[in-house]
């Protein structure tokens, strides 16, 4: 994928929950290969591949024990390079995930750590104990539980700003960045089209290691979290972005090389888009996307918000779920296909890029598991107020049939899905969901909408109102989010949500 390619509009690919080809509930690489089809005929510019490197899973995937490997249950190199060549033969490009700011603790340089090699040491967050035994600092996990974790054998605490199974590295050592650069290069060479950073915004630290403040009202207020983690109570100065964190996206770009599409993660709800800006200055990466969406996806004033932030310079892409949340038509819908339509042309109309999760184009309510079927940690944890984040993950449903064609065995998480939501059973009718994000990808990229000449946004108790030139024409969207009002006719009507939900909207040409 050129890099001149501006705003592209990616579809995340969970692999584990995408389709399965050998029996075992898991999805692979081969299930990505042989359904690339559906993807293609969506629309969409390129496809970005959640992790598919070995790794224990503890914290699905996003725990790793070799940057450079593929996990036996996902396939081999082998299917790398097919994948890779099948996208490119159908016009999409290719996004990989990159997880730099910690491993698993399975990783062989945290192991040889923890048996006294100092070499291996160096390159995680090792401290020595207070006095009293404590932990060095009052530092908290994105999960909420403390970010230090004692290890007996060191004698020391290790800093993880997620899991305990996942070790924070050093990125400012010289082997680390070596060992990175080594992986961006590793995967240029077999053709990758761009990458993923996950929690860019958590790169980097104050070397200082002060206590982080309480939050103010305010600051609380934008910290990303629900508030009953405790990770929400404090204003995170000096566990997050000092004043090189941002630099470290060049750094970067100049492993990648200039051609390569490179979207970041930025895990900060504490001015977010201010941070995004800075991670996208010329020379760094093209976007960064803040977790508000995720989080404030049902309020029309998110979106008018985030508009008149970014003012023109559209380096947030836009989203609504992805492996990390709740799935939107229920986080922030009703649950139903009018809901889904709904957000599906408020997002098709949009400037800038857009990021786009599996199962969203067929309308996927987000399914309620029992806690013996729950494997994710961090749903675990807050059960039953967790994230959602392996409703998120349960697989697809390809058809009807058993296991919804997802697998012949037994899927890794329970699949209840409806009747009716399949890629089968919506692929030929006019008026499914997946026909409609068709439809409607189809006029974004027809009409100019990810790189409008302007846009400005108006909200109205629940009504948010677009106006958009793009394209040589003027294009005017309403989006009700619940007041139930009557929409405009002016213009020509080229797009309407209408139905017994609260949700209605309707895109016009005038």
């Amino acid at each position: 994928m050129a890099r001149s390619l501006k705003n592209p509009t990616i579809y995340e690919i969970y692999p584990r929950s995408f389709r399965d080809t050998t029996g075992t509930g898991e999805g692979d690489l081969r299930g990505v290969i042989d359904n690339l089809g559906h993807v293609r005929d969506l629309g969409v510019d390129a496809v970005w591949l959640a992790p598919f490197y070995v790794s224990p899973m503890d914290d699905g995937g996003y725990d790793i024990a070799d940057h450079r490997a593929v996990d036996p249950r996902f396939g081999t190199l082998d299917d790398v390079d097919a994948l890779i060549e099948t996208a490119h033969g159908m016009g999409l490009g290719v996004i990989f995930d990159l997880v730099f700011n910690h491993t698993s603790c399975e990783h062989p340089n945290f192991l040889a750590a923890i048996d006294g090699d100092e070499d291996a040491a160096a390159r995680y967050v090792w401290r020595d104990p207070k006095p009293d035994g404590t932990a060095p600092n009052n530092w908290l996990s994105f999960f909420g539980q403390p970010a230090w974790t004692w290890n007996h054998k060191r004698r020391q605490y290790y800093f993880h700003q997620f899991l305990s199974c996942q070790p924070s590295l050093d990125l400012r050592h010289g082997p680390v960045q070596d060992d990175h650069r080594e992986t961006v290069e590793f995967w240029c060479a077999r053709g990758v089209d761009g990458f993923r950073m996950d929690a860019i915004t958590s790169y980097l630290f104050d070397t200082s290691m002060k206590d982080n403040p309480p939050a103010s009202p305010e600051v609380k207020a934008k910290v990303s979290g629900a508030d009953f983690n405790p990770y929400t109570w404090q204003d995170h100065v000096y566990d997050m972005l000092p004043g090189d964190g941002a630099a470290f996206g060049a750094t970067v770009r100049d492993w990648a090389g200039p051609d390569k599409w490179i979207v970041g993660e930025n895990n900060s709800g504490n001015r977010a888009i201010e941070l995004s800006r800075n991670f996208t200055h010329e020379g760094r990466l093209d976007a960064a996307y803040p977790l508000l969406l995720g989080e404030g996806g049902g309020d029309p004033r998110t979106y008018a918000d985030l508009i008149a932030r970014m003012d023109g310079d559209w380096i947030a892409p836009w989203w609504l779920s992805n492996h990390d949340v709740a799935r939107h038509v229920s986080a922030h819908g009703d649950g139903t296909a009018q809901a889904a339509k709904f957000f599906a042309l408020l997002l098709s109309v949009l400037p800038g890029s857009l990021m786009l999760f599996q199962g969203e184009e067929l309308g996927l309510p987000h399914p309620t598991l029992s806690k013996e079927a729950t494997r994710d940690p961090h749903d675990l944890l807050y059960w039953p107020d967790g994230p959602g984040r392996d409703g998120a993950r349960v697989p697809l449903p390809w058809d009807d049939g058993p296991n919804g064609g997802f697998s012949s065995g037994t899927p890794w998480l329970p699949m209840g899905w409806p009747a009716g939501l399949s890629v089968a059973a919506q692929d030929s009718d006019p008026q499914s969901v997946l026909s409609f994000y068709r439809r409607v990808l189809a006029l974004r990229g027809q009409a100019g909408f990810p790189d409008p000449d302007t846009v400005s946004a108006d909200v109205e108790g629940a009504v948010l109102r677009l106006a958009i030139e793009a394209g040589g024409a003027s294009w005017r969207g309403v989006f009700d989010f619940g007041d139930r009002i009557a929409l405009p006719e002016d213009g020509e009507t080229i797009v309407e949500v209408t139905g017994p939900s609260r949700f209605a909207a309707r895109l016009s040409r005038v």
